[in-house]
């Protein structure tokens, strides 16, 4: 009865809520919050320099996440970068001098806070040509104003920053009195002119007066209150705002840092000065203010523009755009030609007489209906991602943002499961299973920014390389049980794999090997076909017959792990410069290293074509760490396909319904192994030192874990008769997860959140989750028609729409090329 109301109350739901209506809810969805985000930024601005100098608030004790946009951790080698040749003046009181002090060791970390206090400090890296001084002028008076009236003097030499503001030395010695205050309102008033003329050839910051905690403030400074200071800071605003007319005020009001003192004041040792992880904060921002916009940081959305169409991008637009066009017309015409057809009612029975032709769908009208919606598909993808016109937000780890949704789908798992159609090691639905949890895991890994955790991230390497091992186990199995190594399979494989990519590339003006897993997986799925498909062709038919055959495919094999080893090291001479063994990168992406010896997989890989594939940033570094760290695993998935398929043949497993893989001891030895092998993998992982030192070890002992886990899995009887269908579902999908999220899920090219609905972190992770697996269904589903399209059959029509594919990929290396000189 349980089982039949469960089966009953899944086809009530099915009935009503179908993936189709799913996806209609997250098309209005999209275009509600599009709507929604439109009239916001009309009504508060689009201008994210004002939210970064303005508002924000604190993830976790350290981290300063600005309102709607992500900002960048300037090291020392951007910060002198993007301020060489330039000045920068810091001037007021104490706070400003701390302001400056957290500035500059930005630049120089060893810059000291020494010498009087209550004069004048200069700042000079000569090398990089980058100066920054502090004047101590501690009140708003006639003395700022003559230093400030210097540099409007067309001789002078302006800074091109100013950092500007005073206010409690004038409370103190004046005891709080309202003539002080006054007095301060007619000083700024006077001053407003002057700064409002310098903000026109240089950036003008007026900071505004953080709170102090007045149970800590010393005898002297009792008369420093909060009252006061609001005070004091309501008039610079006001003040500053009105100093021009019918226009808006070019000096900048810095008041975030009140906002970021309100949470670490009480930390503070005299209750006047900030601890020094606010001022690192506050000296961050200026730096993100000033220099996104110059150096333009990937996970630096604060103060950038939306960057400029390419001519790539303007072409793609037309394409969809047409494409979208004329799905409509097509539809249009097709609609009255139905209506015309449309078949007429029984008036005795009251049924419709059945049409007797049913006409199939033209592929013209797939392909039409197919890229129309793809163009709205990444309309979507460009809103999120380079429109700006949804917010970003930077990623915080926690161990419960990781876990506990690990915990979540686990359970979900665990209770939508259905009988196996089969019950072969590795079926079909066991290994959708497989990749789907997987995915799962790797999606909840990116968003929580769990990286920074050295033993999750090394068992996600080992769900990478899992993904690989797949890679080399199906492929392998397919070639050498099919025996077919016609074109059309191979076009079928490289077409599904890559399709979402290239129109990615395309669209979002991304370089092919920025989306490393699908360049990894094509590469070594055209290794296997190249190492089988090579004379002698030896498959598992011809092998029966002559077991010489098998010791053929092995010494391939042999070649095949002789090559990889020469290519891994080839290239082994890594210089880090100024970085020390231990804290050697982890990520590719690192600006002290390069490649000392230029070995045979740079030189075949910086070729051109292939270069203009798999470089990133100019170099082929990224590609070849990704290689390299999973250099061995499809090898291992080849030989370990082999091994099972042998075994198969000659009746040694046993893989009925229920029964245990091998006899009772043999199982429950294979399993005591695979255990102890799986955990001592993890011991392993948490032990590690460093990501360098693991990742060096990682390509030789992955497959421990790997295969640790497909014994567990298929051993058992009754664990290999049952499946997941709700993780099944999400593997179907998951070479389209993998890429969507990219965009559409993370933001900023995965270094941030995409946030959809701000100010409510749960219910935009669960709104932007459901647009997000609807898209990467549809996506799915649009891959599949167009393949069956674009890749026929039939040969002779095949080798046309290669030769079709070839030209329009020569056309965009060329284009790509024209692009590359204007950018340059």
């Amino acid at each position: 009865m349980a089982a039949l109301a469960y089966n009953l109350g899944k086809r009530e739901i099915n009935h009503y809520f179908s993936v189709r209506s799913a996806k209609v809810l997250a098309l209005v969805a999209v275009l509600l919050l599009a709507v929604c985000h439109l009239a916001s930024r009309r009504y508060r601005g689009s201008d994210s320099c004002e939210y970064l100098l303005s508002s924000g608030r604190f993830l976790g004790e350290k981290v300063w996440q600005p309102h709607s946009c992500m900002m960048h951790k300037y090291k020392i080698s951007e910060a002198k970068n993007c301020l060489v040749d330039k000045h920068i003046a810091f001037i007021g009181d104490s706070r400003i001098r701390q302001l400056f002090y957290s500035f500059v060791k930005i630049i120089n970390p060893q810059f000291k806070e020494e010498g009087n206090k209550h004069e004048n400090i200069p700042f000079e890296d000569k090398i990089a040509s980058v100066k920054v001084d502090f004047l101590w002028h501690p009140e708003v008076n006639g003395s700022m104003k003559q230093c400030i009236k210097v540099w409007t003097e067309d001789s002078v030499a302006k800074p091109h920053v100013i950092v500007a503001g005073a206010a409690t030395w004038s409370i103190k010695i004046h005891n709080g009195s309202n003539e002080a205050l006054s007095q301060y309102k007619m000083n700024i008033t006077s001053i407003a002119p002057l700064l409002e003329k310098l903000a026109k050839t240089s950036d003008v910051y007026w900071v505004l007066q953080d709170p102090v905690y007045e149970d800590l403030l010393s005898e002297n400074r009792k008369m420093i209150t909060n009252e006061k200071i609001d005070a004091y800071n309501e008039a610079a605003v006001s003040i500053l705002n009105s100093s021009t007319r019918n226009s808006k005020s070019n000096v900048k009001v810095f008041s975030v840092s009140k906002l970021i003192a309100q949470e670490t004041i009480m930390e503070s040792l005299d209750g006047l000065h900030l601890p020094e992880s606010s001022r690192e904060t506050s000296a961050m921002i200026l730096m993100n203010v000033y220099c996104n916009k110059i150096l333009k940081p990937v996970d630096g959305s604060c103060c950038q523009p939306r960057p400029p169409l390419t001519l790539i991008q303007k072409l793609a637009a037309c394409f969809f755009t047409l494409s979208i066009i004329g799905y409509l017309i097509f539809y249009i015409i097709h609609r009255n030609a139905h209506r015309k057809n449309k078949p007429c009612t029984d008036l005795e029975s009251g049924e419709e007489k059945k049409n007797i032709i049913n006409p199939s769908v033209s592929p013209l009208e797939v392909f039409l209906q197919s890229f129309c919606k793809l163009g709205l598909i990444m309309a979507y993808f460009y809103m999120c991602d380079r429109a700006n016109l949804f917010m970003k937000e930077n990623k915080f780890y926690t161990h419960s943002t990781f876990f506990i949704p690990i915990i979540y789908i686990l359970v979900l798992g665990v209770f939508y499961n259905e009988n196996t159609k089969e019950t072969k090691v590795l079926n079909r639905e066991q290994t959708d299973e497989w990749k789907g949890w997987m995915q799962l895991v790797i999606l909840i890994y990116h968003i929580s920014g769990a990286s920074t955790f050295l033993p999750v991230y090394m068992h996600i390497r080992v769900l990478v390389a899992a993904y690989l091992f797949q890679t080399g186990y199906g492929h392998f199995s397919y070639f050498w049980v099919k025996g077919d190594f016609g074109i059309h399979r191979v076009c079928q494989v490289l077409f599904r794999l890559n399709f979402l990519v290239v129109v990615l590339c395309i669209v979002m003006d991304r370089p092919y090997q920025f989306y490393y897993f699908v360049p990894l997986v094509t590469v070594w799925f055209m290794v296997i076909y190249v190492t089988l498909a090579l004379w002698p062709q030896i498959i598992q038919k011809k092998a029966n017959g002559n077991c010489l055959w098998h010791f053929g495919l092995l010494l391939k094999l042999a070649f095949l792990l002789l090559c990889i080893c020469f290519l891994a090291y080839s290239q082994t001479s890594l210089m880090y410069r100024n970085v020390p063994k231990t804290s050697a990168p982890s990520f590719p992406d690192f600006p002290d290293c390069q490649i000392n010896k230029k070995g045979a997989f740079e030189k075949i890989f910086s070729l051109w074509p292939l270069s203009k594939c798999f470089e990133l940033k100019g170099n082929v570094y990224e590609w070849w760490f990704r290689w390299r760290l999973d250099r061995y695993v499809v090898f291992h998935g080849m030989l370990f396909a082999f091994i099972y398929l042998a075994l198969q043949k000659r009746q040694i497993l046993s893989e009925g319904k229920g029964e245990p893989l091998f006899s009772s001891k043999i199982s429950n030895f294979l399993l005591f192994i695979s255990v102890v092998s799986f955990l001592t993998y993890s011991i392993w992982a948490s032990s590690c030192k460093n990501k360098a030192e693991c990742n060096e070890l990682h390509p030789s002992v992955s497959v421990v874990q790997i295969l640790a886990f497909i014994l567990i899995r298929n051993i058992p009887g009754y664990a290999r008769s049952v499946y997941s269908s709700f993780f099944a579902w999400f593997g179907k999908i998951s070479l389209e997860l993998f890429i969507c999220q990219y965009h559409i899920w993370l933001a900023a090219d995965t270094r941030g959140i995409l946030v959809l609905i701000p100010g409510n972190p749960m219910l935009n992770i669960i709104v932007s989750t459901f647009i997000f697996v609807c898209v990467a269904h549809e996506i799915s589903q649009i891959t599949n028609d167009l393949a069956q399209i674009i890749i026929p059959k039939d040969n002779s029509s095949l080798l046309k729409r290669l030769a079709c594919i070839a030209a329009f990929f020569c056309g965009l290396l060329i284009l790509s090329s024209i692009q590359d000189k204007s950018r340059h």
